[in-house]
């Protein structure tokens, strides 16, 4: 059985602060008391290394639905492309916020497929996000 390295309590700091304190995928605030936790964008079992380059802040949802997959099939070509990478790519060439902030719209191939592998626009994140607005958390000024 192999061992995982742990995640030191100065490199979470260093994922947290480089997201913004927000998920890095469906862009949830960390404010609010959502639980975030530490993803590592290519899997450990996949060769991925515990280091600031391949470690990503995600919520617990984001992450479960992500799990060890790091490619998804885009729904509108029906191929098979790689998972958004927040370590390497920037959050706004590949989504965008539906003009009343309360879903992510895909703009890449890699944006299609990471919205619906990682259910960016499930029922419950939606409603969050409709209370985020209200109280001015929501969209982020990114």
């Amino acid at each position: 059985m192999s061992r995982r390295k742990t995640i030191s309590a100065r490199l979470r700091r260093q994922v947290a602060e480089r997201a913004g304190h927000r998920c890095s995928y469906c862009r949830s605030p960390e404010i609010v008391g959502m639980p975030m936790v530490v993803d590592h964008v290519i899997p450990q079992s996949a060769g991925g290394i515990t280091a600031l380059e391949n470690l990503a802040l995600a919520c617990y949802r984001c992450n479960e639905f992500k799990g060890a997959r790091t490619s998804a099939l885009d729904p509108q070509t029906s191929e098979m492309v790689p998972l958004f990478n927040p370590c390497v790519q920037e959050w706004h060439r590949h989504f965008v916020w539906s003009d009343d902030g309360l879903r992510i719209i895909g703009r890449t191939a890699v944006g299609r497929a990471t919205v619906e592998a990682l259910r960016l626009n499930n029922e419950w994140l939606v409603s969050a996000r409709r209370i985020w607005i209200r109280a001015g958390l929501h969209p982020p000024l990114e």
